[in-house]
């Protein structure tokens, strides 16, 4: 299934082409929780169609695909004048594969399996590279999160002082908010899958975000603890 294209805005637009369904909502999905917006395409033949109806100021195209290859079609793309970054994904890690990417227009690749961190943030590079600036800012009741300068405001403008670990925490659960989160996906997401962690260090972190933005049962947002499972949090509409 194709997703339409996202309608024209100052926030950088990112097409997928990718045919493993289950990868694909997967990547758009955290892209989006990001603040991109994102298409998506299984295949060349619908990603072509996507690319005449707007511009996109990054690609993330399978290497292996039904039909026509990704190496084909970003060839296929340059040969016609298409500007957008391309960042080819693919299980080959051979060295010749990794320089035929390079050689038909891609500006970066990446192999699978690939952590989404590294992927993020090689799309935020290759965003800026583009000429478009990434989403740099989330905002909740008040409080502002700068991600480009790793800083939080409160309302009055005061800066939270905030450890590199509670920043990321906060940033995490505002991406993924009104979802419950089991401990096990924050920590993956925050610590990274390689680094041994209590389960339980997620709680005293969350207890000491709630501290420092001084939360109270009038707060405009809340950090639910979901027992056996993790936490979720809730941002007021109003």
């Amino acid at each position: 299934m194709t997703t339409a294209p996202p309608s024209p805005t100052s926030r950088p637009a990112i097409l997928i082409v990718e045919d493993d369904a289950h990868l694909r909502v997967g990547l758009r999905d955290n892209l989006m929780d990001e603040g991109y917006l994102v298409a998506d395409a299984p295949n060349t033949r619908d990603a072509e169609a996507l690319l005449r109806e707007r511009d996109f100021d990054l690609l993330i195209l399978d290497v292996m695909l039904p039909g026509e290859d990704g190496y084909s079609f970003c060839r296929r793309l340059r040969a016609q004048g298409h500007k957008s970054m391309v960042l080819m994904l693919t299980a080959r890690s051979l060295e010749d594969d990794i320089l035929k990417g390079f050689e038909v227009g891609a500006q970066d690749y990446l192999t699978k399996p690939y952590r989404l961190r590294e992927l993020l943030a090689r799309v935020r590079a290759l965003v800026r590279r583009s000429g478009s600036a990434p989403p740099d800012q989330l905002a909740f009741s008040g409080f502002t999160l700068d991600l480009g300068k790793r800083q939080v405001f409160r309302p009055d403008a005061t800066a939270v002082e905030l450890t590199r670990t509670e920043f990321d925490l906060l940033a995490f659960l505002l991406r993924h908010q009104d979802r419950a989160l089991p401990r096990g996906e924050i920590l993956d997401a925050v610590w990274g899958r390689d680094v041994v962690v209590d389960p339980r260090t997620v709680d005293n972190f969350v207890s000491s975000l709630k501290k420092k933005l001084g939360w109270t049962n009038a707060s405009g947002f809340s950090i639910h603890t979901i027992r056996g499972v993790g936490y979720r949090m809730e941002v007021s509409s109003s």
